[in-house]
């Protein structure tokens, strides 16, 4: 039953994703070339209520976490893995060969506001990181559900970060830590409270109030 909601909470948000995308390709047709943040990013009052809706719940199950639990960069179509698919699509000036690696562009990390241009140093992160999904809940679906979460380009799951802001992030929550680009901390709040309700992600109390003042601060 919780999978069918989950498919269903997806397939709304994959419609809203799309919709977003044909609004965002006129007016970037007519705008200088800049940073694209991921899709399906709510609006303040749809994240709200979306937090007021989560499970929370104290983490459970991390010591038995293994990355390979989630099988991630896998084909998403047209030749391209998630991780290549999201390099070309909120990269700018994008050049990829046949294998859909990117050979060049310019891509920005939002979370700490830097431009790279260097194909190694532009990673994709797992907003909600494999191991906080884990520990709030995905240890219960299955591999297929979890491959899902872990190649979501449709909704704002995969974001463009830089090596270092990568690592600084690793599987921290809200809490935890937050972008050093103030600028960004709104969507991000929104963007990481729309993952877990579409994948019916509990938080714990400390990450729900950490949420809750984001959203009053930032937003």
């Amino acid at each position: 039953m919780q999978a069918v909601k989950r498919a269903a909470k997806r397939a709304l948000a994959i419609a809203a994703a799309a919709s977003l995308a044909v609004l965002t390709v006129l007016v970037l047709d007519t705008a200088p070339a800049g940073a694209v943040r991921p899709p399906g990013i709510p609006s303040l009052s749809t994240a709200q209520s979306e937090l007021n809706q989560l499970t929370v719940a104290n983490e459970s199950n991390g010591d038995s976490y293994d990355r390979d639990l989630f099988p991630h960069w896998s084909s998403v179509g047209g030749g391209c893995t998630a991780r290549q698919y999201v390099l070309k699509r909120d990269g700018s000036n994008v050049q990829t060969g046949s294998d859909c690696q990117p050979d060049s562009g310019s891509w920005q990390s939002d979370f700490d506001n830097t431009w790279t241009s260097t194909v190694s140093n532009a990673t994709v992160d797992h907003v909600v990181a494999l191991s906080e999904a884990w520990a709030s809940g995905a240890s219960q679906w299955t591999t297929a559900e979890r491959e899902d979460f872990a190649n979501d380009i449709s909704s704002p799951q995969l974001w463009i970060a830089t090596t270092s802001a990568n690592s600084s992030k690793g599987d921290k929550d809200p809490a935890e830590w937050m972008p050093t680009n103030t600028s960004v901390r709104c969507d991000y709040v929104k963007a990481w409270t729309h993952v877990k309700y579409l994948y019916d992600l509990s938080v714990n109390a400390a990450e729900k109030t950490a949420i809750q003042s984001h959203f009053n601060t930032y937003c």
